[in-house]
């Protein structure tokens, strides 16, 4: 065989040479996807599984709202969505700031007729930020109610007197959701999640708040009735991949303009709105709120409401429920 011409040695195995380097780079990217894919998946997968819509035992990281997003503000599964919730344009740390409404929120401090919806308990879970919280408040993520827990079955009263509009897992129209819940309430029909949520009541407490009660066992009440503070509304129990038996008491005005935020992987999954109507502390308005936080007890916390409200000297001691409507006229 004849040598080859300078001009054209090299130039064969040039060739081979360029195939081979892009045959290697194609096939590192093809590990590394083979690789990449399964972990991701790996990762979401768990999370998938792990994402109570309302107040149960979420797990995970999680970031603040994006900045400059927008919320939609058209409709609330197919319904033309109340003016007072639609979001403005001013913004804080948790989201945009609403337009208040026609008269703004009531100040918590001049709350009053609340009572206990368990008589015995512990305080399980304040209203703070935490590091599993599903919400952002202040740009931490946030347990936005306050937890108290006795045993399971054990009977919940409404803390105020008001009007069901909610009671059972159709509630989410109810508790403050500032956008289009569409989206969420597909997720819910395709993957038959409906019954992962938890039985929830929601009561229009007559004084411009709404109390809302999460992981009831069953509900006693129906959308419409009227009750009473201390009122049997159902029985406590762990629906909505709660970690145990417990009450999940939230407390908000549909006249707030601000904010709280909702954790990312939450929005990714169940595609709910960015933002809810912020929340304001029970313990606020619970009698004796401040010794309940500090002892984690209820009943201490009623004992003391009482001998602050009717010191021992005083002949009148009250009956039925601490802070009803019912109790005595003090002499």
């Amino acid at each position: 065989m004849p040598p080859q011409p300078v001009s054209e040695r090299g130039r064969g195995t040039g060739i081979l040479s360029r195939l081979g380097r892009r045959s290697l780079a194609i096939g590192a990217v093809a590990v590394a996807i083979a690789i990449l894919v399964p972990v991701t998946f790996a990762a979401l997968g768990p999370a998938a599984h792990s994402l109570p819509p309302l107040g149960g035992d979420v797990r995970g990281a999680a970031s603040s709202p994006e900045p400059g997003s927008t919320t939609p503000t058209t409709t609330t599964a197919g319904t033309a969505i109340d003016p007072r919730l639609a979001a403005g344009i001013a913004r804080d740390a948790n989201g945009p700031h609403r337009p208040p409404g026609p008269q703004g929120a009531v100040p918590a401090e001049s709350l009053t007729g609340y009572v206990w919806p368990i008589q015995k308990g512990r305080i399980s879970l304040p209203f703070k930020a935490i590091p599993g919280g599903t919400r952002i408040n202040d740009g931490k993520l946030f347990h936005d109610g306050l937890d108290m827990a006795s045993f399971c079955g054990a009977p919940v009263g409404s803390a105020h007197d008001g009007v069901v509009l909610a009671a059972g897992r159709h509630f989410d129209d109810q508790i403050g959701w500032i956008g289009d819940l569409a989206p969420y309430y597909h997720i819910l029909d395709a993957r038959h999640l409906w019954k992962d949520l938890p039985n929830v009541v929601v009561i229009d407490d007559g004084n411009g708040y709404r109390s809302i009660y999460a992981h009831f066992a069953d509900v006693t009440v129906r959308p419409g009735q009227h009750v009473h503070a201390g009122q049997l509304i159902g029985h406590e129990g762990a629906t909505g991949h709660a970690s145990g038996c417990h009450v999940h008491y939230g407390l908000f005005s549909p006249f707030e303009t601000t904010t709280f935020g909702v954790r990312a992987d939450i929005l990714r999954h169940l595609k709910l709105p960015k933002y809810e109507i912020a929340r304001i502390d029970p313990a606020l308005v619970l009698p004796g709120g401040d010794v309940a936080i500090r002892t984690r007890s209820i009943a201490k916390a009623i004992a003391a409401a009482q001998a602050e409200a009717w010191p021992p000297a005083s002949d009148a001691r009250p009956t039925g429920v601490p802070g009803s409507r019912a109790q005595p006229t003090r002499r």
